[in-house]
């Protein structure tokens, strides 16, 4: 399927891709995933370093009206923004040796407080919340600032 251009679509269908052209494209994609995305949505990223896992989840805080610092939690694991929108969940997996770890600092009663639960690097979550958005997101080689981001489920 061919990629698309800018943030035309809020929500991409299953196996749809878009480019992204620059942080701003990122953030504004990001934030417009709240216009299809209901409350209590778990959004799982997947990419590789510097892919824009962040950036995304940035604009989605920023939409929320949170308007501090969003980076990611890589060493807290877990981190909730609460916003005027409503709590923004952010997580980055990519340290857990067991997903029983993000359990039992609880997981699941952040996801069930949050308008939006966003999970970096979650694949070891992904059976536990199979009805998650899952988003992966790819640079793409003829310009480093361009990423693909590909809706997989």
């Amino acid at each position: 399927m061919q990629p698309e251009s800018a943030e035309s679509q809020a929500l991409l269908v299953p196996g749809q891709s878009l480019l992204l052209r620059g942080l701003d494209e990122q953030q504004r994609f990001g934030a417009s995933l709240l216009d299809t995305l209901s409350p209590g949505t778990v959004l799982f990223l997947e990419g590789e370093l510097g892919a824009g896992k962040t950036s995304l989840t940035q604009g989605v805080a920023r939409r929320l009206g949170f308007a501090g610092t969003v980076s990611s939690p890589t060493y807290a694991l877990m981190q909730p923004y609460p916003t005027p929108g409503g709590q923004l969940l952010h997580v980055d997996a990519y340290r857990v040796s067991h997903p029983g770890e993000l359990y039992d600092m609880g997981l699941e009663d952040l996801i069930a407080e949050s308008r939006l639960s966003v999970i970096e690097w979650g694949q070891a979550l992904y059976n536990d919340y199979p009805a998650a958005v899952l988003l992966r997101l790819e640079h793409v080689l003829e310009d480093e600032n361009v990423r693909r981001v590909t809706r997989v489920r």
